[in-house]
């Protein structure tokens, strides 16, 4: 499983990192993920002991999956419904999320390798550091902010004697799973760009590319990226969207990258 991944400047020292959609693999992974609790417990059950690590992804997907659909059940709640009104909340707390941890989210841990597209202009090197530089502050915050969210759990499941939604606990619930699939995500990220001994760049010749056939790491310099991107210091909201038409981006997690500070 292969993954192709875009890096660009994209306002003043902010760079976007940002992952192409890949629709079919989510549609795949999401039919493969169990449904109702028996299904779970029939695979976990039928699992061998040293799948430890296995089954507990499994269950964090199954928990993770009955969340999308609260989620979109709350999405479809009739404006000015209660349901509606927590789903406005929950926007309004999701827009918070760094666009970091949405890329590094996007890295899963079946990834073989990625393909780092990036403007002809800048240097391979300077890129797959800046790449190196996200994975290693990614494992590091994410780790701490993921035990901490751990911590908060049993604190705000006792607000389920309230006779209303447990809007607490589902949101530090969320974020745990957020900060442990970011955290997974950038030592996988780290993992392959750090093998400097199997980097392929698309410019090398046949004779050196046929010697590493399926290597985990793809530099690829794009002249088109480039011309999108232009010569000036911040990307406009018009180019940022041509962008993510002509690579298939997810248009609102890039035009976050240009509302944050510096990273």
């Amino acid at each position: 499983m292969r993954a192709r991944l875009l890096v660009f400047p994209i306002k003043g020292r902010n760079w976007c990192f940002i992952r192409s959609i890949d629709r079919s693999t989510s549609e795949s992974q999401s039919s493969q993920s169990p449904t109702t609790f028996k299904q779970l417990w029939k695979k976990v059950s039928s699992s061998s002991p040293k799948a430890t690590a296995a089954n507990v992804e499994l269950c964090v997907d199954f928990v993770a999956n009955k969340m999308n659909k609260a989620w979109s059940g709350l999405e479809k709640a009739p404006p000015g419904s209660f349901k509606n009104k927590i789903h406005g909340v929950g926007l309004s707390l999701l827009s918070r999320v760094k666009p970091s941890e949405i890329f590094l989210k996007s890295i899963p841990k079946q990834l073989t390798g990625v393909e780092v597209v990036f403007p002809s202009s800048l240097n391979a090197r300077l890129v797959r550091r800046r790449l190196r530089h996200i994975a290693m502050r990614g494992s590091i915050v994410h780790k701490n902010y993921f035990y901490g969210s751990v911590t908060l759990l049993p604190v705000t499941s006792a607000f389920a004697v309230l006779p209303l939604p447990n809007v607490p606990f589902f949101w530090i619930l969320f974020r745990t799973y957020s900060h442990w699939r970011a955290l997974k995500g950038s030592e996988k990220l780290l993992q392959l760009v750090s093998d400097s001994s199997k980097i392929h760049h698309e410019n090398d010749s046949e004779e050196k590319s046929s010697d590493s056939s399926d290597p985990p790491l793809v530099m690829e310099a794009s002249e088109e990226l480039e011309r999108l991107v232009g010569d000036g210091d911040d990307v406009s909201k018009c180019r940022l969207k041509d962008i993510c038409k002509v690579f298939d981006l997810e248009t609102s997690d890039v035009l976050k990258y240009q509302q944050q500070k510096n990273y």
